[in-house]
């Protein structure tokens, strides 16, 4: 429209048409594009609206549980076994203190009461220790011992002589120690060395 036009009509009373409202321009964020402000596409909405949601902590992979879970499983077996160890010994030192205890009772018991003779020369064999043993006794103390009414106890590699009620006594505070026990009801067959008749030379070798 000229401006002669538009005066003439502006003279007549017309109104000149409202000029279109103009958007606020949109700032560009560093990648260059712009923004949506209120009212265009996307308004109100944030930027990562319709995309899944990723947690910043990744997945741990199956393998990498596998193996700690073995490394896991190791370490337990390792520890219980070291723990059976420490409970094996334990056991071994407490029972070594129960020997040296029940010993040095077992001495003091049998303090001034073996019967052993030093003119004996009769060898009395027995097995102990899976061993064959011997012990000399003279004619009297040989017929008591197959009796049953004396016996052999062992201490520190002797051979004691002593009599029954002795040899229960040592018994009781150290079973080990009992080395010759004779039941006389018990067939001859079991204590083949009971009979005064059976001798073992000296120079066999056992």
């Amino acid at each position: 429209m000229s401006d002669s036009l538009r005066d003439q009509l502006l003279g007549l009373g017309f109104k000149p048409a409202p000029k279109p409202e103009r958007r606020p321009e949109q700032r560009k964020p560093h990648g260059g594009k712009p923004v949506p402000g209120k009212g265009g596409h996307g308004a109100g909405k944030p930027a990562h609206a319709g995309k899944p949601a990723h947690s910043n902590k990744p997945a741990q992979p199956a393998r990498q549980r596998q193996e700690f879970d073995l490394a896991k499983a190791y370490a337990m077996r390792a520890q219980k076994e070291k723990d059976e160890r420490i409970e094996a010994e334990r056991q071994k030192q407490e029972e070594a203190r129960l020997r040296r205890e029940a010993k040095a009772k077992l001495e003091v018991l049998l303090k001034d009461k073996a019967l052993n003779d030093a003119e004996a020369d009769i060898a009395r064999h027995f097995p102990y220790g899976g061993k064959i043993k011997r012990i000399y006794v003279n004619a009297a103390q040989l017929k008591q011992l197959n009796a049953g009414e004396l016996g052999v106890v062992q201490l520190n590699g002797r051979y004691l002589l002593v009599d029954a009620a002795t040899l229960e006594e040592a018994g009781s505070v150290f079973a080990p120690s009992v080395a010759l026990k004779v039941d006389p009801n018990a067939p001859a067959e079991e204590d083949p060395y009971a009979d005064p008749k059976y001798q073992v030379p000296d120079d066999l070798v056992w």
